[in-house]
This record gives C-alpha cells, structure tokens and sequence, in this order.
C-alpha cells in the first residue's frame, strides 16, 4: 500500500516497514528473537500463526539455507545465521516482486 511522501520524508524508518511479511520472514524473526531457545513447530505456529501446515515445510527449507538447526522436535536459529541481511534480501525481493511482478521464465 503507498504511503504519503510527507510520510516518507518525515517518519523515522523503523515506522516505514511494509506489512504482509512471508512465512519465512516471519518464522525466522520469532526465531532471531531469542537466539538462546529453541522451539517446536507447534510453538513456532502458535507464536506466529502462520498456518500450522506451513510451519514444517518453512523449517525444513530455511534450514537447507544454513539459517536454522534443529534436534529432534526442537528448533532454533543456526549460530552463524546473518538473520539481519537475510532479512533485508527477503524484504527487497518481495518489494521487487510486488512492484514489478513474477517474470514468466516459460517464456524463454
């Protein structure tokens, strides 16, 4: 949703985040939140309300990316996790996307 410029000029960035984050964003932000627990996806979805369905697959794929780890039914933020900058890139390309649209690779 567009902001007045006099928004944009005069609001401190913190009070110019978009809203509509991914799961993944949202996950890993609960997570980075408290770097020193690990949770259950339950947990996690209870947390976030991200849907409970989404929680493991979400998990399961930010793991892959080296930013989480878990132990039996618990997980937590890798200790070598950039969550910051990771965040950063997730927001500028669901920015990008939503300004710009997905490109169609099917058409190459």
């Amino acid at each position: 949703m567009p902001i007045n410029i006099r928004r944009f000029e005069e609001s401190p960035p913190e009070d110019l985040r978009a809203s509509g984050r991914t799961n993944a964003e949202e996950i890993l932000s609960f997570l980075a939140s408290s770097p020193d627990q690990a949770y259950t996806p339950k947990e996690i979805h209870e947390a976030t309300e991200v849907k409970r369905g989404s929680v493991g697959v979400v998990l399961s794929r930010l793991e892959e990316r080296g930013l989480l780890r878990h132990r039996g039914d618990y997980w937590a933020i890798a200790a070598d996790a950039d969550v910051e900058k990771t965040l950063s890139s997730m927001s500028t390309a669901r920015a990008a996307s939503e300004r710009l649209g997905v490109e169609d690779t099917d058409e190459w």
